[in-house]
């Protein structure tokens, strides 16, 4: 997420077309939080038998939120707990109410998977639509989907929700970079949806077929899957000639859509707190925090019914600050960390225990490794130090580095360097290693 553009701000919608919601008052939209967050409550206690548990456990029952302060009272959920209760155990409907699954990306058994009713659906595309609309995107555009389908919730996502908006979907997902720039030029999308990185990716592209600045029909972007910087904002509006904004969202919750910015003000995703809340705590203690203190961003679905969680620990660390575009709802200062070792790398999410599990189906490969990310151009990279068995043959060796570089493409979906290291040159434990190193 990037803090406000100082290059441009596009054009505001008319407010007659936005949804109930986006014109209320705080007070209206709270009144409404409350109501559905009681709903909420109930409803994972009576469906979900881990919330049950973990109610049971805290000492606390759906009826003791009165206010939405006494959110705070209730136990948080996190990944671990859809890891642990894999595939299906967290979900509140039967399986025939379930009308699809997406899941994260993992090597096998480290997935997370989530569901959704033809309701769940519904209202995700409703709320893309919504944030296509802050973001620029109009009923009538022709939009170009760059985002991958699949399992992965960014491609169906904004697909169902362009079409909901009222646009013309060009389906193409991600790569075939050529292809894109052809699609572009040829098919005429008012609109791109992917990572900000693969946008700067075909900007270069463009740059390679010598097409102009500006001479494509693109006005609009709504990228998001990463962390990106104001920097990032500016040069792919330059090089465009178009308007960038940021889409955040993550599948447990819902997937893309959870929060816009609007582009009229650049300055933040607003959250759309009619179907969540969201808090800011402490990442050691879990004390709530202050609007505009930071800490560790936590979200409750208000709305969801395959998949209903109650206070889940994002690790993406954040403020929230008040609305300007949409006063009502608030804002998300720019993520400025995680407080996992979680690493996303141009959109794909992967953990450091995810390239061990791959190293170790090498038999020539060692346990001890480090990853390092760097940025020596404008892309991120990760490089994967990895000491190979002490006495194998260097030929040997340098085709289990390729076997690794292999494995975490297909397997996770991530390209990365893979550097053989010296038998025993590694930093070794000595209570809690540190594996990722950062130097960007």
């Amino acid at each position: 997420m990037s803090p406000t553009s100082t290059t441009r701000l596009g054009p505001a919608p008319n407010p007659d077309s936005l949804d109930v919601e986006e014109r209320m008052s705080r007070d209206e939209l709270e009144n409404l939080q409350l109501t559905r967050l009681k709903q909420t409550l109930h409803y994972a206690y009576e469906k979900v038998a881990l919330y049950r548990q973990k109610f049971d456990d805290a000492g606390v029952r759906p009826d003791d939120l009165v206010t939405l302060e006494d959110l705070a009272k209730f136990p948080f959920t996190t990944k671990e707990d859809l890891r642990v209760t894999y595939p299906y155990g967290m979900f509140a409907v039967p399986m025939n109410e379930v009308v699809r699954i997406h899941a994260s990306s993992g090597t096998t058994g480290r997935a997370t998977v989530v569901g959704y009713t033809r309701q769940d659906l519904e209202t995700w595309a409703g709320l893309i639509a919504r944030s296509l609309r802050a973001g620029g995107v109009r009923p009538g555009h022709v939009v170009q989907n760059s985002y991958g389908y699949g399992l992965f919730t960014g491609g169906l996502g904004l697909h169902g929700g362009a079409e909901r908006l009222g646009c013309t979907v060009i389906p193409m997902s991600g790569g075939q970079t050529p292809k894109q720039v052809q699609l572009i030029v040829d098919l005429k999308p008012d609109a791109i949806f992917c990572t900000p990185s693969y946008l700067l990716t075909i900007a270069d592209e463009m740059i390679a077929q010598g097409i102009d600045r500006g001479s494509t029909s693109l006005k609009f972007a709504v990228l998001g899957a990463e962390p990106w910087t104001a920097e990032m904002r500016g040069e792919l509006e330059e090089r465009l000639d178009i308007d960038a904004t940021d889409i955040y969202g993550l599948s447990e919750v819902m997937g893309p859509g959870v929060a816009n910015e609007c582009v009229e003000s650049k300055d933040g995703p607003h959250i759309w707190e009619d179907h969540f809340r969201p808090e800011i705590v402490d990442p050691d203690t879990g004390q709530v925090r202050a609007d505009g203190e930071h800490g560790e961003l936590v979200f409750t679905s208000l709305t969801k019914q395959a998949l209903p969680v109650i206070r889940y620990r994002t690790h993406d660390l954040a403020a929230l600050l008040p609305g300007t575009a949409r006063p009502a709802m608030r804002r998300m200062e720019r993520i400025s960390g995680r407080t996992d070792d979680m690493i996303i790398l141009r959109g794909v999410n992967l953990f450091p225990t995810q390239i061990e599990e791959l190293a170790l189906h090498i038999p020539q490969l060692s346990p001890h490794f480090i990853l390092e990310l760097t940025r020596p151009a404008r892309l991120d990279v990760l490089t994967v130090r990895v000491e190979p068995r002490e006495g194998l043959e260097a030929v040997a060796a340098d085709l289990a580095a390729l076997e690794l570089s292999s494995s975490i493409k297909r397997h996770i979906g991530a390209t990365v360097r893979v550097e053989l290291a010296a038998v025993g040159s590694l930093e070794r434990s000595s209570g809690k290693l540190k594996r990722v190193y950062d130097h960007r």
